[in-house]
């Protein structure tokens, strides 16, 4: 375990206390959200990320190390074990590097070297490979192992047999296999060809080469889908000519009778066996790389998706475009309740402008409604250009938007929007779902697997398993940074927070529905299967705005309550007795507080001292409402209205390696090229830009044939 620890201090750039007790905590059953904010004293405040990055790693390594004591036992029962292989095995980085050692020694099937080995030829081959001078022809020394009896039965079949061994023994050497493949990524090109000149999807990997060391992850990724659907060819090059001279450097002595059997044995290994295996585990290598890029880019963009500001206190109008079937409209009040919906045909082929206008401004007018939010999907632009005529004519002040609608029709058609509203025909769920993302993108795309809310690249060709895991933290950790009303969070939301599964979450909304709504924290240990250890990990991320107990409603964890309160009763008040002006007072005392002379007074770590007192300062505060704001609107933009030069304001809807897609407000998102981001070399957009940042924007190209429009952000923000 020590070994694991000075690991993971190197690689994280930690100290061996930090990995000792954040190891000690997790091993203890505490989830990383609780770590990251209740144990910030015994981690020396390492955050969310560092954790799940630690947590990761800490997996891995133990896994390498369970790997190790399984090929030391493995070897040993083969009888081959050594104390330098033992050692070999132990001071292993990586596990291809444990696998290389255990190689030789693995059970085979039927190879022509085993066949060979049978017929007696071992001892030949061993003797070729020393290369002793006690014969002038190599043949005298092949004759002696011919055996009729076993098979062998002309000096060239002792020599073949022979080769057959000392190609497996060249093949099978660990230092030999960690050279080559060195050589190989130092050396390597990836090389692509199209299996059509006329597809326009893969043409820039016509004649494609680019070195496997420089190669970007989303081209690794689209390489890889072009040649899984047979439109490209793929193949790794390698300077082969210095492999060969390697081997020969460390096999052949000097100029003797066996060298040119030799030479041609090192080829014969190095291209049937050697190569294809070393190509395999390049592109194995690539694509992990890629996906685990992939992966995080996804994550970053999704976490920056559900961190966007909350619409608050606003009725909303969800407008979910279509042609034929009509445009799907749903209202619901500031709480997210549906208040009414209905289905107009303002677009083609039916153009009943004047009818849908006449239907949405009596429903604007009798609900008050102040924002419409319009899906970005088929029939946006057009619905959008009836939006900003219809709202000129309102009697008061309407916004309108433009969200992602990526996850609707999944959401539309899952058993939760089913249960949720059994009676509401599917295409009506959409508007719903439209509308709530933009009142609380958080509360609402946590329905929506994280894969469909359409911010990756390449979700679908990357490792499934690992992405599920990375969003499902991402989605954890910003669930848990936000905190929950646990008053109205509904049972997916719920999921998320820490210590709580699925059939907790459903239990405690299933509580809240019978019994009311909860008065206090501690109320939730009457919670079936919610039990003390749950509690712990859960009850710091719940608020109860509707408890007595203020602090019932901030992230101050129970376990911290009497500190809390002795701060408070410190600073001159009661905590039950605090009126609004009091509270103002109290909060203008907070912000001179002394956090060292404090801590030391309440015998608590400064850290935990300097949360308690952010939280008193602004109980039921949202962290997302610092996050930018989206833009209202109240008119239309063409790409026709566009000239080059011109500046304009848009949200980032995506990201990935090669820039950022924004969106402007016409059809299609335009694109700031990586070389376009910054007035500085950038060597990855998101150190530039995040889903969800609203940015100026210079247009310096427009394609209006294809409805293309090329961006640039240098010297704009």
């Amino acid at each position: 375990m020590e070994n694991i620890i000075e690991s993971l201090s190197l690689e994280l750039g930690i100290t061996k206390k930090q990995v000792k007790n954040a190891v000690e905590l997790i091993d203890e059953g505490n989830t990383i959200p609780f770590i990251a904010r209740y144990r910030k004293e015994a981690t020396s405040n390492l955050d969310d990320e560092t954790l799940r990055n630690l947590n990761d790693r800490l997996n891995y390594l133990r896994n390498l190390e369970q790997r190790k004591q399984e090929v030391i036992r493995l070897i040993e029962e083969t009888g081959n074990l050594t104390e330098e292989i033992k050692n070999q095995v132990l001071n292993a980085k990586i596990l291809s590097e444990i696998e290389d050692i255990y190689r030789p020694f693995k059970p085979k099937k039927r190879t022509k070297a085993t066949i060979a080995k049978e017929k007696g030829l071992e001892k030949l081959a061993i003797e070729i490979l020393k290369q002793t001078n006690k014969y002038t022809k190599l043949e005298d020394l092949a004759k002696l192992y011919v055996d009729e009896k076993k098979g062998v039965n002309t000096v060239q079949d002792a020599i073949l047999g022979a080769t057959d061994i000392i190609s497996e023994i060249i093949s099978d050497d660990p230092y030999y296999r960690k050279k080559i493949r060195q050589i190989s990524y130092r050396t390597g090109k990836i090389e692509t060809s199209a299996t059509d000149d006329e597809d326009l999807v893969y043409n820039m990997y016509n004649n494609f080469s680019e070195n496997i060391s420089k190669i970007p992850s989303h081209r690794i990724l689209a390489i890889n889908r072009g040649e899984k659907e047979e439109k490209l060819k793929v193949k790794i090059s390698v300077d082969e000519a210095q492999i060969i001279n390697f081997l020969e450097s460390k096999i052949i002595h000097s100029d003797n009778i066996y060298v040119e059997l030799l030479k041609q044995t090192i080829s014969e290994s190095y291209k049937k066996t050697i190569k294809p295996s070393i190509e395999r585990e390049i592109r194995s290598d690539l694509k992990e790389k890629a996906d685990e890029k992939a992966i995080k880019v996804f994550g970053v963009n999704v976490k920056n998706l559900l961190m966007q500001s909350p619409i608050k206190d606003m009725v909303v109008m969800g407008f979910d475009p279509a042609y034929r079937t009509g445009c799907k409209i749903a209202i619901i009040d500031e709480t997210g309740k549906l208040l009414d919906y209905t289905t107009v045909y303002p677009t083609e082929p039916q153009n009943d402008i004047e009818g849908a206008s006449k239907e949405l401004l009596k429903l604007i007018e009798k609900y008050k409604v102040n924002m419409i939010s319009i899906g970005n999907g088929t029939a946006s632009r057009e619905s959008e250009k009836f939006v900003a005529d219809l709202i000129k004519k309102a009697k008061h002040k309407v916004y309108y938007t433009i969200v992602s609608e990526a996850g609707a029709s999944v959401y539309s058609a899952s058993k939760l929007a089913t249960k949720e509203y059994p009676d509401i025909n599917v295409s009506i769920r959409g508007a719903i779902s439209i509308a709530r993302r933009l009142q609380d993108p958080l509360a609402e795309l946590v329905k929506i697997d994280p894969k469909s809310i359409g911010v990756g690249q390449y979700q679908h060709d990357v490792n499934q398993k690992r992405l599920d895991e990375s969003l499902t933290g991402v989605v954890e950790s910003v669930v848990n940074t936000v905190g929950v009303d646990v008053n109205t969070a509904t049972p997916s939301l719920l999921s998320y927070v820490s210590g709580i599964n699925s059939t907790v979450s459903t239990n405690i909304v299933k509580y809240r529905d019978e019994v009311g709504k909860f008065s206090s924290r501690k109320e939730l240990l009457k919670v079936p299967k919610l039990g003390n250890t749950a509690f712990v990990q859960c009850a710091g991320f719940l608020k109860v705005p509707e408890s007595k107990n203020i602090l019932d409603n901030t992230m101050v964890h129970p376990e911290s309550y009497s500190i809390a309160e002795n701060l408070i009763k410190d600073l001159g008040y009661d905590i039950k007795k605090m009126s609004k002006q009091d509270y103002q007072n109290f909060v203008k005392k907070l912000d001179m507080l002394d956090i060292d002379l404090e801590s030391k007074k309440l015998n608590v770590g400064d850290l935990t001292l300097k949360d308690i007192v952010k939280e008193l300062s602004k109980p039921g505060r949202d962290p997302r409402e610092d996050m930018p704001k989206v833009i209202l609107k109240e008119d239309i933009l063409k790409i026709e209205d566009l000239q080059v030069g011109m500046v304009l304001t848009g949200t980032v809807r995506n990201v990935t390696d090669f820039g950022a897609f924004v969106d402007i407000g016409i059809k299609s998102d335009g694109l700031v090229h990586i070389s376009e981001l910054s007035d500085k070399f950038v060597r990855d957009p998101m150190e530039e830009v995040s889903v969800s940042d609203i940015v100026k924007v210079k247009i310096i190209n427009i394609d209006t044939k294809k409805g293309k429009v090329s961006l640039t952000m240098k010297g704009l923000n």
